[in-house]
């Protein structure tokens, strides 16, 4: 491979905000409604697949366990895929990874045995975790540094507008005087295969990332792609662009190693991969836990009937979906570190605000509901901020492992363990013993935000190669 200079990345970082933009926003950052969707609906239906007349007939343990399942595929579909984003490029790899979750959802929806069931899941959820690699590279890649703080939250936020959609579907789905028991909650699976399909068409006009094809020895495809972006923006504004400021010498790979990776992580980062590791956790037992189970909480202790609680996941919802749109901008101003740290430290005493009421008695389905959005609003902005530091603080060559490796861990320890244990927990009928599970996830996510303030790298409104020098980098002129 050749050795060259390129000012690609502050070509990239300099672009006013346009149109193009806005495309690569709905072809890609899209796909956070489909997970959303995927896990609002099994969130939903916990209740009505645990009845015999659904077809189904899971134990709340069982719908705990097809959670997990759902986790540890999106867990290894983010490690496998995310090696092959780094290797063979974004676009490729978000093309196949979103095709790999509509075939997984549509045969869900044909499910009559708990291992068929688990199967599905486990493979709707690898679609859905490669996506989070491929997808969180190709996003931070592309978009200019001044607000890729700002955008980066927005999107992650969009889940909420999946779980709100999912809801609100679910309403009618689930109401048995309108479809039958074992048909309701089969409709809802191809929800997500429709909105799939409609992402699909655009996101093939997104282009590979340039960053990837300079590194990959694909230097003049990569100038051919920025060439047009920047005409497109010129035409649309009507105005020159400001000169770029800074070039880069790269010694072109066609792969990085995996032990060259590890080494990076393990020996040259080892704080920035603390880190990442103790946001993953945080959040992903915060969410999983009360998100898979949620429902099954209001059924059991509240006796909400099955067809209603979708009603309380909404405001749930927007107030996680407001949470990153409303404070996003903060952590492109006021900085990644003591946003990063507060969320997650607020989100926490909220969280143990919460568990003392409910462990009290004296909240009712309405006001616990209001407790959670409160506590969301602010822990929705610190866990879309974790993908976004572990997407911004490794090197160009490493940043789709590195995303799924803190995904697959973090939500492998947290995401996995919590369904379960919450479902189990929920099971027993004991109110004491569900306010555990809320006291953990809320330590958890203090700790996480204590390890960012004592640790965290300041990344707001730096270059993705100023924060981290990519590993083929031979040095970096700025003029």
């Amino acid at each position: 491979m050749a050795q060259i200079s390129t000012d690609i990345p502050a070509r990239l970082d300099r672009l006013p905000w346009a149109r193009w933009h806005w495309l690569v926003l709905i072809g890609l950052g899209t796909v956070w409604i489909l997970d959303g969707l995927e896990v609002t609906i099994v969130g939903v239906i916990g209740p009505r697949i645990t009845d015999p007349s659904s077809g189904l007939g899971l134990t709340d343990s069982e719908v705990g366990i097809a959670a997990g399942v759902y986790v540890a595929g999106a867990c290894l579909g983010a490690l496998f895929f995310g090696h092959l984003t780094d290797r063979f490029g974004r676009k490729k790899l978000f093309l196949v990874t979103l095709a790999l979750y509509l075939a997984a959802t549509v045969a869900t929806a044909f499910s009559h045995d708990a291992w068929y069931f688990y199967l599905c899941r486990f493979f709707t959820g690898a679609g859905i975790g490669g996506e989070y690699a491929a997808i969180n590279s190709a996003i931070d890649e592309l978009i200019p540094a001044r607000v890729r703080g700002t955008v980066d939250l927005v999107v992650n936020g969009s889940y909420w507008l999946g779980t709100a959609l999912g809801a609100l579907i679910a309403i009618p789905a689930l109401n048995t005087s309108l479809l039958p028991a074992e048909l309701g909650w089969r409709l809802l699976f191809g929800l997500g295969a429709v909105l799939g399909v409609g992402i699909l068409l655009v996101r093939k006009t997104v282009p590979e990332s340039p960053r990837w094809l300079f590194i990959h020895g694909r230097g003049e495809e990569a100038e051919e792609i920025v060439r047009d972006i920047e005409t497109k923006i010129r035409e649309e504004s009507g105005k020159t662009l400001e000169p770029a400021h800074g070039e880069m010498r790269i010694n072109q790979r066609s792969h990085t190693p995996l032990s060259e990776v590890a080494a990076t992580l393990l020996r040259r980062y080892p704080k920035r991969t603390t880190v990442g590791l103790s946001l993953f956790i945080g959040q992903a037992f915060l969410y999983n836990s009360i998100f898979f189970t949620y429902a099954l909480v209001l059924s059991t202790f509240f006796k909400v009937p099955d067809g209603s609680t979708p009603w309380y996941l909404v405001p749930i919802a927007i107030g996680n979906f407001l949470g990153p749109v409303l404070l996003g901008r903060f952590f492109d101003t006021i900085g990644r570190r003591t946003m990063i740290a507060g969320t997650y430290v607020l989100s926490g005493l909220l969280l143990l605000g919460t568990a003392a009421l409910f462990n009290a008695h004296v909240l009712t389905p309405v006001t616990l509901t209001a407790c959670w959005m409160v506590v969301f609003f602010f822990a929705s902005a610190g866990a879309s901020s974790a993908y976004l530091t572990v997407s911004e603080i490794f090197p160009m060559e490493t940043r789709a492992l590195a995303i799924a490796l803190f995904y697959a861990v973090g939500t492998g320890l947290g995401g996995i363990i919590g369904p379960v244990l919450f479902g189990r927990l929920v099971e027993s009928g004991v109110v004491g013993n569900v306010v555990v599970g809320y006291v953990v996830g809320a330590l958890l996510m203090m700790a996480a935000g204590l390890v960012q303030w004592f640790m965290g790298v300041e990344a707001a409104r730096r270059s993705l190669e100023d924060i981290a020098a990519p590993l083929s980098a031979e040095q970096r002129q700025m003029v």
